[in-house]
């Protein structure tokens, strides 16, 4: 893995200006991208499936210009499609007939494994990409300037990618500060897989726990008394429930991995309480107190 500077610069401002960017999904990562890529100098052109989105997008300084038809992208030269994994390559598929041999794609998906493999046959100038940024909130309105500041941007590509490409793509990530990194799609998804597929399992899977408590009235009282840690520890399990479902469906083997050896750490806390092992609790918590910086 490589990791690029964050803060080089994009090159000449005559450039910047130059550049048309085409955001596919005005969502919040592409409502965010718009909002940051056109404050640094871009030409910056939406599509949405609701004319709706495309108005607010217009309207919150997302884009210069958007539309429902994803032929208004012809004159792009870097597109960012921010759909779900699951319609990535009909996407692609819709949009080559208006694209110049030159355009640039890459996307925003969690998964890069599946889609790198899916697109680069349908596009030579397709570079994975996946800003680790967000929040739990949906849609244009949940947009936000500054979201991939200081944030990895990890690009994909592979022994085929263009060179070209990939430093288009690192440009752009390097302009919106975020931090750069450059692996294998397969590494992605392994990585990935511990530290953000893993804790959205484990979280959704902390809250069907809490609800298993029998008594209504204890049920509620933890409710109530619900407060920090479990906010942190419960954060992802409550977000998007369709894009949980793609991280498993696309990543489904190294999920499943990372799945397997959390369920043995935690058989292994078990079994030190039911021993009632206390120095083996209080060293693996220490364990946990020491591996966490090298996280966070």
């Amino acid at each position: 893995m490589v990791m690029g500077d964050s803060d080089a610069s994009m090159g000449t401002a005559g450039s910047v200006a130059e550049l048309t960017v085409g955001i596919v999904g005005l969502g919040l990562i592409g409502g965010s991208l718009g909002l940051d890529l056109r404050r640094r100098g871009y030409r910056v052109l939406g599509v949405s499936r609701k004319a709706a989105t495309c108005d607010r997008a217009v309207a919150r300084g997302a884009a210069d210009q958007a539309s429902v038809e994803l032929s208004s992208l012809a004159p792009a030269d870097v597109i960012i499609l921010c759909t779900p994994l699951n319609v990535l390559g009909k996407t692609v598929e819709q949009l080559r007939p208006h694209l110049k041999p030159e355009t640039v794609l890459t996307d925003v998906g969690s998964v890069k494994g599946p889609i790198v493999q899916e697109i680069e046959p349908l596009w030579p100038n397709f570079v994975g990409g996946h800003p680790m940024a967000g929040t739990t909130e949906q849609g244009i309105e949940a947009a936000l300037l500054d979201l991939f500041q200081d944030r990895p941007y990890v690009l994909t590509p592979t022994a085929q990618t263009p060179a070209g490409a990939v430093e288009r793509v690192k440009e752009l990530a390097i302009a919106l500060g975020s931090k750069t990194y450059i692996c294998a799609p397969e590494e992605h998804d392994r990585a990935v897989a511990w530290i953000s597929h893993l804790p959205v399992m484990v979280s959704t899977s902390l809250f069907q726990a809490c609800r298993r408590e029998e008594t209504p009235a204890v049920r509620k009282l933890a409710q109530q008394l619900a407060s920090s840690g479990f906010r942190d520890t419960s954060r992802v399990g409550g977000g998007n429930p369709e894009l949980g479902l793609l991280m498993a469906r696309y990543n489904r083997e190294a999920l499943l991995a990372s799945l397997t050896s959390y369920r043995e750490s935690l058989g292994q806390v078990m079994a030190l309480i039911e021993a009632e092992d206390w120095d083996g609790v209080e060293a693996t918590l220490r364990q946990g107190s020491e591996d966490r910086p090298l996280f966070l």
